[in-house]
């Protein structure tokens, strides 16, 4: 089934469109969390929330990319389930539970300038992405989008995990630069 039968039976509301994702991406979204939860259990919930989110979502949101938003709402729900696993941890979670309770109260305004540094720092990466080699950039991408190990990168791309290394060393270091002149650290 293609994306757009996915996508038109999401459209009408069919709960078939469920089934569809978690035949043709439930994979991609598994591989992703998991390396993330790096947790059989947790890995099989977080899929499973990412089913909801896209029911939820879809519509009034139509992706261009079916498999980029997916990546993009299992990457969020597997950071969320991580960090709210790790909050439980240290507390039960009964801190976390307390503290939401009273949030509304204590919540300070956004803070413009923060919120215009990390719209400058969001575009300037982007800009950054779009100046490096497709191979340097999707061994970056690799890394710190979907967390995937210098190893498992070099297997995907047919290279050596030392080469690997060299490369994500070497686009840090021009990230680093390319920071400093647009005076963003």
């Amino acid at each position: 089934m293609t994306d757009a039968e996915i996508l038109s039976l999401f459209m009408q509301r069919d709960e078939q469109a469920i089934a569809e994702t978690r035949k043709q991406y439930g994979s991609l979204a598994a591989s992703l969390a998991c390396r993330i939860l790096g947790d059989r259990l947790d890995t099989e919930e977080c899929v499973s929330d990412v089913l909801y989110r896209l029911w939820d979502s879809i519509p009034p949101v139509i992706p261009k990319s079916l498999p980029a938003y997916i990546s993009a709402l299992t990457r969020r729900t597997a950071l969320d389930r991580r960090d709210k696993s790790h909050a439980a941890k240290r507390g039960g979670g009964r801190a976390e539970a307390a503290l939401d309770d009273i949030a509304p109260y204590l919540a300070a305004p956004d803070n413009v300038e923060d919120r215009l540094t990390q719209i400058a720092l969001q575009e300037a990466l982007s800009r950054f992405l779009g100046s490096l080699t497709p191979d340097a950039r999707r061994i970056f991408l690799a890394r710190y989008w979907s967390f995937q190990t210098p190893k498992e990168i070099a297997k995907e791309h047919g290279a050596t995990v030392g080469s690997v290394k060299m490369s994500l060393k070497r686009t840090k270091e021009k990230l680093r630069e390319y920071l400093k002149k647009e005076g963003l650290i």
